[in-house]
């Protein structure tokens, strides 16, 4: 019965896209998918979460180390016991973990790389929301352009701190949100009439499909040191939403120059 169990709970996983990374005898690192919180919803404690379905997938308890938003795909890291989460913990604490992000933000970015040290706060009113604030906490962003559109940038980020939301603010404090941001921009999804001239919607569609319809957010790298003193780089790829609009952004550029 218990084998069962753990086969229906690895095929829930599965189907969620629950992809491991990395693991060994004290951290296990996983691909995040959109949509899912890292730990259970306060106001739906039955809907899945990464932490419950990460348990199920390995049959037994994690810790949880850090946290990705809702909607940010990519690299994040659990740890198995209670020493190494405390170890983990720690790295995190004093900033000694090398946190890697790319994100598609409106805009062209004209500095071809920069640092925000813009503090952060909690917004005054907005429950959940964070803000630029003189009084905030510490906070230091760095990007660079990894490649760039009319009407787009592809951006490479390390975050030097973990404020909550840290590059969706500086980003939309330097007037460049992230795209599909409905916190700190306009929320609208990436959609390919956006971007292609003479659009025509196919005959079977009532509606366009977006390309991305999600923060276009990911985590691609992490570093620590595990339990051996060992440093571990771990990678997570672009996810295929944020990739089709490179590959579409990239394609009508063309057209263009033609």
């Amino acid at each position: 019965m218990a084998h069962a169990k753990r086969r229906i709970n690895n095929n829930f996983a599965a189907a969620m896209n629950l992809e491991i990374l990395y693991q060994d005898d004290d951290v296990v690192v996983v691909n995040k998918p959109a949509g899912i919180p890292v730990i259970p919803d306060r106001f739906n404690t039955e809907a899945p979460s990464i932490n419950k379905m990460l348990e199920a997938m390995l049959n037994q308890k994690i810790w949880v180390v850090h946290r990705l938003d809702r909607d940010t795909t990519g690299v994040l890291c659990f740890a198995k016991n209670e020493v190494a989460h405390k170890n983990l913990s720690m790295q995190f604490q004093e900033h000694s973990v090398g946190k890697f992000y790319a994100g598609l933000v409106h805009g062209r970015v004209a500095e071809e790389q920069g640092r925000i040290e813009s503090p952060i706060a909690e917004h005054p009113v907005v429950k959940g929301k964070m803000v630029v604030n003189r009084k905030g906490k510490a906070s230091i962003t760095d990007y660079r352009i990894v490649e760039q559109w009319p009407l787009h940038t592809l951006l490479q980020f390390q975050i030097h701190t973990g404020r909550t939301h840290q590059i969706r603010v500086h980003m939309q404090s330097i007037g460049h949100p992230i795209v599909a941001d409905s916190l700190y921009g306009n929320g609208e999804p990436f959609l390919l009439s956006g971007i292609k001239k003479k659009y025509k919607l196919s005959t079977k569609d009532e509606e366009e499909k977006p390309l991305l319809n999600r923060l276009a957010l990911h985590a691609y790298r992490l570093i620590f040191t595990n339990m051996k003193s060992e440093e571990i780089s771990v990678e997570a790829p672009l996810p295929k939403d944020i990739s089709a609009c490179v590959q579409q952004l990239n394609k009508q550029m063309k057209k263009s120059q033609h």
